[in-house]
């Protein structure tokens, strides 16, 4: 059982992911917040797996939501929710360490199959927002000296397909391999790189010209 937590300012918005939560057969949700001002205390009396986190909340935002729960809980998965395809905000998020974007708008199931793919190790980004971040790293990015980080010509693959916002499944089926031997490389690349997610290797890639 996938367990879930919320955060968002909207009762309504989190009443009704709930419910969908409540209509699927491995998944529940064990809290739900209207903001993160008590998150470490709150998430301690029972951690989820899964975070769904929106954006723009008071008094403590998703933002820094995502830094105290990297600090604090480096092993939880975090999905940003936000009805804007806002760059400097989806930037802030990616640096923060969250694992995966999807718009307040997305059909159900697509929320459904971003908690299950961001748990199975995958980055959930809509095709949209994944164009957006990067563009706004390819703007961002002054040009420099590669940096290898002496990744394998493989592991390079691995990485340019995760940049893509490619999940796990879909990098195997590009590169004819296994599921298990993209999770090894995938393993590979944060050693080498020293990150701890698809978001901040990702983050990292396009800054240090990686890919």
């Amino acid at each position: 059982m996938i367990k879930v937590t919320i955060f968002d300012d909207h009762k309504e918005r989190r009443d009704a992911l709930k419910l969908l939560l409540s209509l699927q057969k491995d998944m529940e949700c064990i809290s739900d917040f209207e903001d993160c001002s008590n998150l470490v205390s709150d998430l301690k009396k029972n951690t989820p797996q899964v975070v769904l986190m929106d954006i723009h909340m008071p008094c403590v935002d998703g933002i820094a939501g995502v830094k105290l729960l990297r600090q604090n809980f480096p092993d939880v998965f975090i999905i940003m929710q936000t009805v804007f395809e806002d760059d400097e905000n989806l930037f802030n998020s990616l640096l923060a360490g969250a694992h995966g974007y999807i718009l307040k708008k997305s059909a159900n199931e697509k929320i459904i199959e971003g908690i299950t793919e961001v748990v199975n190790g995958g980055a959930p980004m809509t095709p949209a927002i994944a164009k957006r971040v990067l563009d706004y790293f390819s703007r961002k990015n002054t040009k420099g000296k590669e940096e290898t980080f002496d990744l394998s010509k493989r592991e390079r693959d691995v990485l340019t397909l995760l940049v893509k916002g490619y999940s796990h499944k879909m990098i195997a089926a590009e590169l004819f391999i296994s599921t298990f031997t993209v999770n090894n490389h995938i393993k590979n690349i944060y050693q080498k790189m020293q990150v701890h997610s698809v978001s901040e290797a990702v983050a990292t890639a396009i800054q240090k010209n990686v890919v």
